[in-house]
């Protein structure tokens, strides 16, 4: 499997939403307010939400578990806007321990989230700031048949 690019998403980004995460309770009402804050962000023309929601709901559910499970708390959760898409970044504070895709892995080792973003989102990658790594995953809002 390819390796997860090293890029920052594609600009501009507009910030729709933020979420701090300190523990795995908070994922399910993480998944419901991204839900929420999807469905009511103007569409430009042409475009519809489709399958966008359900999506993200899932990659942020998996990005973030694996930023709470490798990573010390705070996990921050953004959920960002381009003209046709939506970004979701996860951040976490730990710079040095890169995202990688699982291989070999028996079935239900788990570590099949990477693979899982791949699928779902138009793009994925990760960067680091500072002392933050972030990965991000990007949904493409599906021109209007």
């Amino acid at each position: 499997m390819p390796a997860l690019s090293n890029a920052r998403p594609p600009p501009p980004l507009v910030e729709v939403q933020r979420w701090v995460l300190d523990g795995y309770p908070q994922l399910r009402s993480l998944r419901s307010s991204l839900h929420a804050a999807l469905t009511r962000e103007p569409l430009p023309d042409g475009r519809f939400l489709g399958e966008v929601p359900d999506n993200v709901a899932v990659v942020a559910s998996e990005l973030a578990t694996n930023a709470l499970v490798h990573a010390r708390p705070p996990t921050v959760v953004r959920l960002c806007r381009t003209d046709t898409s939506f970004i979701l970044d996860v951040a976490d504070e730990v710079p040095t321990k890169l995202p990688e895709f699982a291989g070999g892995r028996p079935r239900g080792a788990g570590g099949l989230g990477l693979q899982l973003a791949r699928r779902l989102a138009l793009d994925i990658g990760w960067y680091v700031d500072g002392d933050v790594k972030h990965v991000w995953a990007q949904f493409l809002l599906p021109a209007t048949p």
